[in-house]
């Protein structure tokens, strides 16, 4: 998990009382869905299915099988699913790839944010993965390389806002003997640009490939997937999102969309609370992407950061996602409780407990169990969980 420093760290004060309410107060209440896209129509007759699909985003996220080919049902809703896969995935072209973080102590210090040209053939909806099949070989000697899935980290209709571009926020695998742990290798001793003089090195096969990419280089693209990750139709629900690392990718996806793309802006009149967790203060993402929606909404957009290997607790243990949670829990706990309100996490799998810390104190205090009182919001569909 990931964590904060003092100095750095914003912990925004609450707009008054309760914040999120004060928010709700003003607000009208639209005839449709907050995320409005429109998918392209060129491929395989998806053209109806996608305007509907990112138009009102499904409230819980348990997708059922549909008929149609590139299409999957999520609560009445259809939604593009695989329009592409494996044995055919489309080949797409890298536009940009830019190194977003900045160098640390960690060898594994590198994510880069990488924008892919579709041309409009390859329909998404904000929560949904994309796959990618790099030329390999993988660890099994596979020419090319399985599969492997990133959270799309655009909304639906791209960087670009003209539904050509897909963004992926990827960190380059690493790891070195005597720099961490290391089980495999992949690199011939001696020979490894970086440490040649390490036992043992091992490159992300995927990772590596997309990390390098430069402009016009060919990206063979599956998918999309995933149905675990989607917004609420509801306008007027409250989101709070907990990220570890990469795991920003799917709240970069619904922030773009909610406070940024011009198509979309403004019609989500509900609370968002972004919590991140990285190491360092230089593993910060998207750092002034949040810096200028805060400043444009205030009331409605919140975000704080846990910097573990800089910022300590009072007892001394390293500060996480679920700490800094539970710092912010008198605002949080109400917005918790609200059944408008959805929860996100996503990111390294040891988070996953992280929710129950942080509500912990306040389940005791009410007699509840946090662990059936996450299951039920899982089961209403407002508490969701992808990590890896």
């Amino acid at each position: 998990m990931a964590l904060s420093q003092p100095a750095f760290v914003q912990v925004l004060a609450p707009p008054a009382a309760p914040a999120y309410r004060q928010a709700a107060a003003s607000r009208e209440t639209p005839s449709q869905g907050f995320c409005g896209q429109s998918a392209p129509a060129s491929v395989l007759g998806l053209a109806s299915m996608a305007m509907a699909a990112v138009a009102c985003k499904p409230t819980k996220r348990h997708a059922t099988a549909a008929k149609k080919k590139g299409v999957k049902m999520a609560e009445g809703k259809e939604i593009p699913w695989n329009v592409f896969g494996p044995k055919a995935p489309y080949t797409a072209k890298c536009i940009s790839n830019e190194t977003i973080s900045e160098k640390t102590m960690l060898v594994n210090w590198e994510t880069s944010h990488i924008v892919i040209d579709h041309d409009g053939n390859y329909p998404y909806i904000e929560g949904q993965s994309a796959g990618i099949i790099s030329p390999g070989p993988d660890k099994g000697g596979k020419i090319p390389a399985k599969l492997r899935l990133y959270s799309i980290a655009s909304s639906a209709c791209g960087d670009d806002e003209q539904n050509k571009t897909v963004s992926l926020c990827v960190k380059r695998v690493l790891e070195v003997t005597g720099r961490g742990w290391c089980e495999h290798s992949n690199v011939e001793p001696g020979t490894d640009r970086e440490f040649p003089d390490a036992e043992k090195v091992y490159r992300g096969v995927c990772s590596t490939f997309l990390c390098d990419l430069k402009a016009g280089d060919e990206v063979l693209v599956t998918g999309p997937t995933g149905a675990e990750m989607l917004l609420p139709e509801d306008p007027e629900a409250n989101i709070i999102m907990l990220a570890t690392g990469t795991g920003i990718a799917p709240f970069r996806s619904f922030l773009r969309c909610l406070f940024h793309d011009k198509a979309t802006k403004g019609k989500f009149k509900g609370v968002a609370w972004l919590f991140l967790g990285v190491p360092f203060t230089k593993s910060i993402l998207y750092d002034e992407e949040w810096k200028a929606m805060q400043a444009e909404f205030p009331t409605q957009f919140r975000y704080d950061y846990a910097i573990s290997d800089e910022t300590k607790r009072a007892d001394g243990s390293s500060m996480y996602v679920q700490h800094r949670v539970q710092e912010c829990i008198s605002d949080i706990w109400p917005m918790v409780k609200d059944p408008r309100t959805h929860v996100y996490m996503c990111g390294l799998k040891g988070m996953a407990t992280g929710m129950i810390e942080a509500i912990q104190p306040s389940c005791d205090n009410e007699g509840l169990d946090p662990k059936e009182f996450l299951k039920k919001m899982k089961k209403d569909g407002r508490y969701h969980v992808e990590v890896y």
